[in-house]
């Protein structure tokens, strides 16, 4: 499998996946996470595109995962108010909305990795009821950090950081 910035050419089979997603999500306990607001916007994907921070995983050449990466300092406001305590301390990279075709397994976890070695200090939050994302950070050493307030919607979502 390899990362790539994704293409305008790639938002279909992007929005194909975001729709098996939160099949996927729903299927598995965690029907409002993206299920209540039919999250992920096609205009926002596009404007991740746009600027870069949109990121496919290939296999064989076909799209098999997304996923939003960005770096920096303060990248992301939801983050500055935190019922708990983040881990680092200055730059931080960021993943959101990742999901998968389901058609290879580990998609999520390359995908994870990858964002991981190109910061050394990653932060990720997920919905309470998204016991796959829970079990998955937790299976790469992530440490739960508290819980962070999101403005798409009023559920709480668990926050996790790991910090090489």
């Amino acid at each position: 499998m390899v990362i790539e910035y994704a293409k305008k050419d790639d938002l279909s089979r992007i929005m194909e996946i975001y729709a098996h997603a939160r099949q996927f999500m729903a299927a598995n306990g965690n029907p409002r996470q993206w299920g209540a607001t039919n999250w992920p916007p096609e205009e926002l994907i596009k404007k991740d595109i746009q600027s870069g921070k949109c990121h496919v995983c290939r296999e064989n050449g076909n799209i098999v995962g997304v996923f939003f990466y960005d770096y920096g300092e303060r990248i992301e406001s939801t983050y500055d108010k935190i019922d708990g305590k983040w881990m680092g301390n200055g730059a931080y990279g960021v993943v959101h909305r990742i999901a998968s075709d389901g058609s290879r397994k580990g998609t999520g976890a390359f995908c994870i990795r990858w964002a991981l070695a190109q910061c050394g200090d990653l932060r990720i939050d997920t919905h309470g009821d998204n016991k796959v994302m829970q079990s998955l950070l937790e299976k790469l050493g992530f440490s739960y950090c508290g819980i962070i307030s999101v403005k798409e919607d009023n559920d709480p979502r668990l926050a996790y950081e790991k910090v090489l």
